[in-house]
């Protein structure tokens, strides 16, 4: 019997948007990182790039992440009461942890400083296995082949060895998703994480049988991207990568830390 592909689908792509319980939702990815700029270095100086030393988990915010912390706490201070976040979910790595502590305390004397914070292991960024700390640079240089089937199969796709796909990342930010909501009906949550975790919670709120990105979108450092309820019960994104908080505009930050 010969074998064929299958035929896709005619018409509209149709995607099915599960109720969400919380009444809103805002995710924020921590300010620049030791990591993110020696990784932008590299791209920049076109040297030989080397890892950065130490685990990914216990990379730091640079002086610059840190300003970017305050100005984000300042966006806290800013939303009313009755609007803004009642609860905060936060990575467990440290360059988030340290974002959430310029935020708190720059908005000292708020309600922001007094929300009530958890920390949950599913946000933490993307594993990147054997390549972890690498920049760009080096995979090109010490990986090519491996640097080549990321480029073959694309980032949404990509697995490094020993790592995780963002398809990946995306499962374990949906289970969140869910034990949250059921956890958290009604309330109105700020996550502070990573790039990967918020481009796999656009994902999973977009719905089920949502089309994967060709091409991930960027998510600056500091950036607040929000989802608000649509008054159906469920969430639909307001804002993506807002950084009006920041001032001038600065292109996102490479992955990495």
């Amino acid at each position: 019997m010969v074998q064929r592909d299958p035929v896709p689908p005619s018409g509209p792509r149709a995607v099915l948007v599960p109720p969400c319980p919380l009444g809103a939702l805002w995710a924020v990815r921590h300010g620049e990182s030791t990591a993110n700029a020696a990784f932008a270095e590299a791209e920049r100086s076109g040297r030989a790039a080397r890892p950065v030393p130490g685990r990914d988990r216990d990379v730091p915010l640079t002086a610059t992440g840190a300003a970017q912390a305050r100005a984000l706490g300042r966006w806290l201070a800013d939303r009313e009461p009755a609007t803004g976040p009642d609860l905060v979910v936060c990575s467990p790595y440290r360059r988030a942890r340290q974002t959430w502590d310029g935020m708190a305390d720059t908005a000292a004397g708020t309600r922001g400083a007094s929300l009530p914070v958890l920390v949950d292991e599913r946000l933490r960024d993307r594993e990147t296995g054997v390549h972890e700390l690498w920049p760009p640079a080096l995979l090109r240089e010490r990986a090519p082949e491996d640097a080549a089937r990321r480029e073959r199969v694309g980032e949404w796709w990509y697995r490094p060895p020993g790592g995780e796909a963002l398809t990946d990342v995306a499962v374990r930010v949906g289970q969140f998703v869910t034990d949250l909501g059921a956890a958290a009906p009604g309330r109105r949550v700020l996550l502070v994480a990573h790039d990967a975790v918020v481009v796999a919670l656009r994902q999973v709120l977009a719905g089920i049988g949502a089309e994967a990105p060709d091409r991930v979108p960027p998510v600056p450092n500091a950036s607040v991207s929000h989802w608000r309820d649509d008054g159906h019960g469920r969430l639909r994104l307001a804002v993506w990568g807002g950084t009006d908080h920041l001032g001038p505009a600065r292109p996102p930050a490479p992955d990495g830390g």
